[in-house]
């Protein structure tokens, strides 16, 4: 058996492991010593399991003996555990106008809680239209005013002019953090 790849990394086992001296672990984890990697191949074969270089980067390579089919195995079954505990956090975006009306300020509002709640991060737009470019410090105090109406959420990156849009980024306050405000004074 030659080089194969476990995910990202590549891994070298039994004869294609050409170092003349390698750092044994035995099948038990226990330590074998430094010895010449044909000695450590031999070892493995006596017991019908498989020379694995697991530490190719230190003096000398560290290998072991075991079933790499079994290793392998085992090292999918994590990746497959990492990728279900990891958690994705999706950018939802909120499109303000210069001239919002209350009523859709409000709705726009509601629907940024519920984004917030569900543990989202928001962006929040406005896109500047014509003559609406020479009134940027109304988009500004607009983005304030809907900063303000989520005492919910911290502003991650101010409001800020970036061709025709202005730009905000708020993200949920951890649940520390909220639970620590005082409520009712």
């Amino acid at each position: 058996m030659t080089i194969a790849t476990n995910g990202k990394k590549e891994l070298e086992i039994n004869e294609a492991i050409r170092d003349r001296e390698v750092r044994l672990i035995g099948a038990d984890g226990s330590q074998l010593g430094v010895m010449s990697a044909r000695e450590a191949q031999r070892l493995a074969d006596e017991k019908n399991l498989d020379l694995v270089k697991i530490a190719p980067q230190a003096q000398p390579p560290v290998c072991k003996i075991l079933d790499y089919g079994k290793y392998r195995f085992e090292q999918q079954k994590k990746e497959k555990e990492n990728k279900k505990n990891q958690k994705v956090v999706e950018i939802k975006e909120i499109r303000l106008s210069l001239n919002i009306d209350i009523a859709d300020f409000n709705t726009k509002v509601n629907q940024a809680k519920k984004f917030l709640a569900a543990g989202h991060k928001l962006k929040v737009s406005i896109r500047f239209r014509g003559r609406e470019m020479a009134h940027t410090n109304l988009g500004l105090d607009v983005h304030k005013r809907f900063a303000a109406a989520l005492p919910e959420a911290a502003v991650d990156k101010p409001p800020k002019l970036e061709g025709r849009s202005m730009l905000m980024f708020m993200s949920p306050k951890p649940a520390a953090q909220a639970q620590n405000t005082p409520s009712g004074k």
